[in-house]
């Protein structure tokens, strides 16, 4: 039997082993480390920690490992945390990332990497290769100078990424494709120290891509290149420049040294050619006959010679060739009056001497053959038809409101004592409205017929009417084959009591007798 005093050490030593062998449970401390487990967090921020602990909960979906003394990411540095989405190391001391430290991990669930704040140099490719699931990175505020060309290669799910305040001079730029990172749609370099930018290579990315890329507070050289690409994306709304306008500084070298705010100096870009770079397309069209600009993208400057090379191999310089083609110093390319036979590559070649560095830009040109019928549009069918209406309604305008002028009225008939003698129709034949009668029939030889001609005649304006039936006047009436008869050759005809007018249902209409 042990004595009480050993008794109470064993009690000790095995109250000791079960707590290093319980597990940890919400609201607890990892012992050594003190990070306080909360749920599925887990959070050692601000202990002094030089390496990764090594007794992280598997659990952990979320560990943060901030604003500690970390340097080194070591291999197999999170093994087993497969759940992990959000891992966060900023404001660290890391210097490099090696090989194999993400293995044995969540790996495709890790979605959140917080490495900003560090004293990372080079972005090396081993470094995210193990987290095809990746969606944001934040890389800011390092001491990153070089990006390897496959750094980001295999990130396929990223979406956002984060590398500015860092020491940049150049980006891999043609390393962004839309089958590479199709779900890209922010890239900040902004407050980094590149001098050029490969606007061939920007020009390829995608659309996405350019519209969330971020590149004020650069150390840009004041190029026409340089104020065209800004320019065009502010036309387009890019918040890049909406939201970061007065940030977009140029660097300007020579006599006058200084820093220019790109869209508020734009005397200093008055010379350049400002064509939008939408029309700098890699194919263009021309109307034969007509003049075409083609102009030689580059990132190149300072001494650079330029040289256009036309579809049939022919190799032109500044001015020019026999008159076809038209080159300016600037390394633009003018085709004076297009021709079939100008269609084609054009192949722009443009070489810096003194850095050895050279860039190819290729554009093809199709002309598009000139027609006689296209000089001369036909009518379209919309425009005649309105045409039609609008002549019909002036017709119909004129018919209503100038109608012939009517008849003045007839003079009051004269008594019969004052009938002019010969007048065959009688007495009463002068209260006629018949203003004109036939003319006396004549012969057209020896021995013919009268002639059968039909002429016009006018009955005075409707006065009165009964019955839709015609009140004839004194002495004249009408018979119903429509020949004028005189007032004795119609007694039963009953005389009306008005004698200065006809009633007639025919007003202002000619009518045609035999």
């Amino acid at each position: 039997m042990l004595p009480v005093g050993a008794l109470s050490w064993w009690c000790v030593v095995v109250m000791l082993v079960c707590m290093q062998l319980r597990p940890v449970r919400a609201d607890s401390f990892l012992p050594q480390s003190g990070c306080l487990c909360t749920a599925d967090i887990v959070s050692c921020t601000a202990f002094g920690l030089q390496r990764v602990p090594a007794e992280i909960p598997v659990f952990a979906v979320t560990l943060d490992l901030s604003h500690n003394q970390l340097e080194q990411l070591e291999a197999g540095s999170f093994t087993g945390l497969v759940r992990l989405e959000t891992l966060r190391l900023a404001h660290n001391q890391l210097t490099g990332v090696h090989s194999g430290a993400f293995r044995n991990s969540s790996g495709t669930l890790l979605r959140h990497l917080d490495l900003s704040s560090n004293q990372l140099h080079v972005l090396e490719q081993h470094y995210f290769q193990e987290l095809p699931g990746l969606e944001e990175l934040l890389l800011f505020n390092n001491r990153i100078v070089h990006v390897e060309s496959r750094a980001l290669a295999g990130l396929t799910n990223l979406r956002k990424a984060y590398l500015s305040h860092n020491r940049l001079t150049d980006f891999p730029f043609f390393s962004i494709q839309k089958h590479s990172h199709p779900l890209l749609s922010l890239l900040d370099l902004s407050s980094n120290r590149l001098p050029k930018l490969p606007l061939e290579d920007i020009s390829n990315l995608p659309p996405a891509v350019q519209a969330g890329l971020y590149l004020h507070n650069n150390s840009l050289v004041c190029e026409c290149s340089t104020y065209r690409l800004f320019r065009f994306w502010k036309q387009r709304g890019f918040d890049s420049i909406r939201f970061f306008q007065q940030e977009h500084i140029c660097l300007v070298y020579g006599r006058q040294r200084g820093t220019l705010r790109v869209f508020q100096s734009g005397r200093y870009f008055e010379n350049c050619n400002l064509t939008a770079l939408k029309e700098q397309q890699s194919s263009v069209s021309v109307k034969a006959g007509k003049a075409l600009l083609l102009h030689c993208l580059t990132s190149l400057s300072g001494s650079v010679t330029f040289l256009w090379v036309a579809p049939n191999w022919e190799y032109v310089v500044p001015p020019g060739n026999n008159g076809s083609l038209k080159m300016f110093a600037n390394g633009s390319l003018e085709i004076m009056a297009a021709r079939e036979q100008d269609s084609g590559i054009y192949w722009c070649m443009a070489l810096d001497r003194q850095q050895q560095r050279n860039e190819t830009w290729e554009v093809n040109v199709t002309v598009v053959p000139h027609h006689d019928r296209d000089a001369h549009e036909p009518f379209n069918t919309g425009f005649t038809t309105l045409l039609g209406c609008v002549v019909s309604l002036v017709l119909v305008l004129m018919y209503l409101y100038l109608t012939p002028c009517r008849c003045p009225p007839c003079p009051k008939a004269r008594s019969p004592a004052t009938a002019a003698p010969g007048n065959e129709a009688g007495p009463g034949s002068a209260q006629s409205s018949i203003l004109t009668t036939t003319p006396p029939a004549t012969t057209e030889g020896p021995g013919r017929k009268v002639s059968t001609n039909k002429h016009v005649v006018f009955l005075e304006p409707i006065r009165e009417q009964q019955n839709g039936r015609l009140r004839a006047g004194q002495g004249v009436g009408l018979t119903g084959s429509g020949l004028l008869i005189g007032a004795e050759q119609q007694p039963r005809l009953h005389r009306a009591a008005e004698t200065d007018s006809i009633m007639s249902v025919f007003s202002d209409t000619p009518i045609m007798l035999p």
